[in-house]
């Protein structure tokens, strides 16, 4: 009976060392299935295929897919195929999209605090703007950003006058039928302009038939949108330059569920690609220029003075800027004295 009962003892113990390794066996397989669990992300982006944008946007996806190894990857959507711009930021909240790339003023009343961006700072250009808005971001991590992973932003920059006819000064926008943004229109109307909020894919025919007088946009557009072809003068008052800020963001369940190690892998791609963008709005804007003068274009750049005089009219911008986030209880005080320090010590 004893041998017996040792006997049975020892089988158990068998027994439970043969499930303890199956465990263990069955844990390591699974661990190692989660890892090499492929995520693919829809990522949709405003510009078209053969846009430049799209293209450094294509090269950014390559980098994320080389550096986690092919654990994230992605089918994209360029030429708001997935979602249309001004539904873009819900899309990917709701998973719609799993990321996008869009203008923050497609997200109207969403992005309060980062209206500052927006703003007639004075900007000199786009790199200058990209990495602006990419210190502002790290500086303020505003809330209105928390349902979504910010990849990084960047923007167009300097947005300027330009005319249908030959200007000469800041005071010849008077009377003038300007195409605006409805974040900027205030400009238009502190120089004296009418602001007419229009798409950009209707601009050129209103500028062609006289319905428009001029556009407040980047000098980019110029070539972009083959507005220099149908227009006669920019006028380089840097008093009135504001941004085109735009972001790149995750929906933020899927930016979870990726592993730590391969999230400070797309971060580090992050930082670079923020710069490769910035550097790219001015390679752009030069392009532009040229390509603009050669159809005939005249860039009037006005004196100081006018500049500072200018500097002047737009402080009520500014100030309304400030009183609007007071009303919600956001630091827009601080935000706004953040990005005009930021300028001044990166002009």
């Amino acid at each position: 009976m004893k041998g017996k009962g040792l006997s049975r003892k020892k089988g158990i113990g068998v027994l439970c060392v043969v499930v303890l390794a199956a465990v263990a066996v069955f844990c390591v397989a699974a661990t190692a299935g989660a890892a090499d669990k492929v995520l693919k992300l829809k990522y949709g982006n405003l510009y078209p295929p053969v846009h430049p944008f799209s293209k450094l946007t294509e090269e950014w996806i390559k980098d994320v897919e080389k550096k986690t190894e092919g654990r994230v990857t992605f089918s994209y959507f360029p030429g708001s195929t997935l979602a249309p711009p001004m539904q873009a930021y819900d899309a990917v909240v709701k998973g719609i999209a799993d990321m996008a790339m869009n203008l923050l003023a497609y997200a109207p009343g969403r992005l309060p605090l980062s209206e500052v961006l927006q703003q007639p700072l004075g900007y000199a250009n786009g790199y200058q703007a990209t990495m602006l808005g990419n210190a502002y971001y790290k500086k303020f991590k505003p809330k209105e950003f928390d349902d979504v992973q910010v990849m990084f932003l960047h923007g167009a920059a300097p947005g300027i006058i330009h005319t249908r006819k030959e200007i000469k000064s800041t005071a010849d926008v008077k009377g003038l039928r300007i195409k605006a943004n409805a974040e900027n229109a205030e400009i238009v109307k502190v120089l004296g302009g009418a602001p007419v909020t229009q798409p950009i894919t209707e601009t050129y025919d209103s500028l062609s038939k006289g319905l428009l007088d001029g556009v407040l946009l980047p000098i980019e557009a110029l070539q972009g949108w083959k507005l220099g072809e149908v227009l006669k003068t920019s006028l380089e008052n840097y008093a009135t330059s504001y941004m085109t800020s735009l972001y790149a963001i995750m929906n933020k369940d899927k930016w979870n569920s990726i592993s730590r190690a391969d999230r400070k892998a797309i971060e580090k791609i992050n930082e670079e690609y923020a710069v490769k963008f910035g550097k790219k709005w001015v390679e752009l804007d030069k392009q532009a220029k040229e390509w603009a003068i050669q159809k005939g274009m005249n860039f009037v750049k006005v004196s100081k003075e006018e500049e500072a005089q200018t500097a002047e009219k737009m402080k009520p911008i500014l100030a309304a800027y400030v009183k609007k986030m007071a009303d919600k209880g956001l630091p827009g005080d601080k935000a706004l004295k953040f990005c005009q320090d930021y300028i001044k010590m990166h002009p």
